[in-house]
């Protein structure tokens, strides 16, 4: 039975175990900024949902009254928003490169990725993932991929010969417009400017409207371009975001040749993320080199099919030195740290030339 205890008895103990769970607060937010510095030198999100979801059902646990552990459960997710918040409050002095101006579907990407970052454009690849490189940037965004055109070869040159790490992919669904002055139609136009890539994912529509195609840095950069020519028969190809900025309009819009058009953007740091203890949902990434004699490139295959990785990517690059040599950028889907992860580079760094880790990753 409950000891009997005076008001004024039970108040001065309430008051006591206030104060032990205010210093226990305070603990718990200092953990949560080196967890946030841990993120941000990483490139990860404050958010973990699955982690939240296991946290949240192990710290019920912890609780023997079935009545409380409701009640706990509603503590423990409020305490873990007040986390969020504070760490939020802490990363608006994350710096976040990418390739581009604001409107360009990068900056799209990083304000997906990082909502409360101080994004930072650059004219281009190189110029960004240096940023991160000499620390003007703490990560930098970058595209890898794209579902229609292929990989994006200059980004996956950086990965190889830089010194960053690939720690978290976004899917970006790319919609893309033509864009043209205000009063301007479609009929109008004679010549298209945009990137490569977005001139390649709509090329059937630039086709069959006849336009001149005329290449630029990037979408943002082609759309401020076409907004300071006064040339209503010059249009741009961007987001929706691309045109209300630099005020265009639509002229025509989803006029990539893929309606399932996505882009891959990888968030690049100066610290490789350690991989999870389990293998669900976990990718890495190697660049390698191998040697110049027959087979070479089968031996690697079969090291890699033999401890039971799925290869989802292998593409191959020409290397600027020596000439005429490749190398291989594979993606691979597992745990790069497990024991079979651990063997398996052990086996790799005994036929190639170069092998690198570039990073693991989960896609979100």
């Amino acid at each position: 039975m409950t000891e009997h205890k005076e008001l004024d008895d039970l108040r001065v103990e309430i008051q006591e175990t206030d104060r032990e769970m205010a210093a226990l607060f305070e603990r718990r937010m200092r953990l949560a900024e080196g967890v946030l510095q841990n993120k941000m030198e990483k490139g990860l999100p404050v958010l973990d949902a699955d982690r939240e979801a296991r946290l949240l059902q192990r710290n019920a646990n912890y609780i023997s009254n079935p009545v409380l552990r409701e009640y706990y459960i509603l503590f423990q997710k409020n305490l873990m928003d007040l986390s969020k918040y504070y760490q939020r409050r802490l990363m608006k002095k994350m710096r976040v490169a990418y390739s581009g101006l604001p409107g360009a579907f990068a900056q799209i990407a990083v304000s997906r990725l990082f909502p409360d970052a101080e994004p930072l454009p650059y004219p281009d690849f190189e110029s960004a993932y240096k940023a991160c490189e000499n620390g003007e940037a703490d990560v930098t965004v970058l595209p890898v991929e794209n579902s229609y055109s292929g990989e994006v070869g200059n980004v996956m040159d950086l990965a190889f010969g830089g010194s960053l790490f690939i720690n978290m992919m976004l899917e970006l669904s790319v919609t893309q417009n033509l864009l043209g002055l205000p009063g301007a139609r479609s009929a109008d136009i004679k010549t298209v400017v945009s990137h490569p890539q977005a001139l390649a994912q709509c090329a059937a529509f630039l086709h069959e409207k006849g336009y001149e195609q005329i290449e630029y840095e990037n979408t943002a950069l082609a759309a401020k371009y076409v907004a300071g020519q006064a040339d209503k028969t010059m249009a741009a190809i961007g987001s929706l975001e691309t045109a209300a900025r630099y005020g265009l309009e639509v002229l025509e819009a989803n006029i990539n040749y893929a309606a399932t058009n996505t882009t891959r953007f990888a968030v690049f740091s100066r610290v490789m993320n350690a991989p999870s203890k389990g293998t669900t949902g976990e990718f890495f990434i190697l660049v390698f080199t191998v040697k110049n004699e027959a087979g070479a490139l089968a031996k690697v295959l079969n090291i890699i099919g033999a401890h039971g990785f799925n290869m989802t990517n292998l593409r191959s690059r020409p290397m600027k030195e020596p000439l005429w040599n490749h190398y291989f950028f594979a993606e691979l889907e597992g745990n790069a740290n497990s024991e079979d992860g651990r063997d398996l580079l052990t086996q790799l760094g005994s036929v190639c030339d170069r092998l690198k880790l570039v990073g693991t990753y989960k896609r979100i």
